[in-house]
């Protein structure tokens, strides 16, 4: 196995927001940040997330692949894609997908309202209605890495909504049985709808564990930076 380490970014973040955790990880290991279709660097790059997946193993190539959040959702599709790339997996925060059409037909269309807003009101309005959803209330103006957000374009953004938001995802949760490396569930105590959905994740990986981070909610890795470069490193060398 390498030591490489690939990580990719949640919705309105960048590979930037992975900086803390990877200053925290030990010599010895190869972290890649990449900046995901829609998001900073690649902000003009317009694909799904099967594509996604792809830009991402072509550019991080064997290792260990690490997803927060909409990027657990890329890195999980990695895993279906390319199993000879990706040794291990690690998924924080993340689903396989809405399994009900009708709320995914829902959802898809609140990504596609979003969408138009983000372009109606730009990107620094936007990212501050963003960051008063109640999921990230564990953020504060310190952890909330607003600065890095608002790098992002509203086009970006947009696309990344049309394009790799949660309502235009087809399921995975039937596939879950294809995963055949390791895989580690990071999941914030506080985070409950996600807690329920890392216990599913695990139930269909045949090689797989749950984590759970005390006292955070779902921004793991900017709530605990600490505790979450611990996990992945012990992950890493077991």
């Amino acid at each position: 196995m390498t030591g490489r380490i690939v990580f990719a970014h949640g919705f309105t973040q960048t590979a930037r927001t992975w900086d803390t955790v990877v200053d925290l990880l030990p010599a010895g290991l190869d972290p890649l940040a990449v900046d995901l279709p829609g998001h900073a660097s690649a902000s003009e790059v317009t694909t799904d997330l099967w594509g996604a997946a792809t830009r991402v193993v072509d550019t991080g190539g064997p290792g260990i692949y690490v997803g927060y959040s909409m990027g657990g959702r890329v890195a999980l599709h990695a895993a279906l894609a390319r199993p000879d790339l990706v040794e291990r997996l690690v998924l924080i925060g993340a689903t396989a997908g809405i399994s009900d059409d009708a709320e995914r037909s829902l959802r898809r269309a609140s990504d596609i309202r979003l969408a138009d807003h983000v372009e109606q009101i730009g990107v620094e309005e936007f990212v501050d209605e963003w960051l008063q959803n109640p999921l990230f209330a564990g953020l504060s103006a310190h952890t909330d890495q607003r600065d890095d957000r608002v790098r992002n374009s509203a086009t970006g953004l947009a696309s990344s909504l049309r394009t790799c938001g949660t309502g235009c995802q087809e399921p995975l949760w039937e596939r879950l049985g294809e995963v055949s490396c390791p895989t580690l569930l990071l999941v914030g105590e506080r985070d409950h709808k996600f807690r329920e959905l890392a216990d599913r994740l695990a139930a269909g990986i045949d090689d797989a564990r749950v984590e759970v981070i005390g006292g955070v909610g779902h921004s793991v890795h900017l709530e605990a930076p600490e505790a979450t470069a611990q996990a992945i490193q012990k992950f890493s060398q077991n």
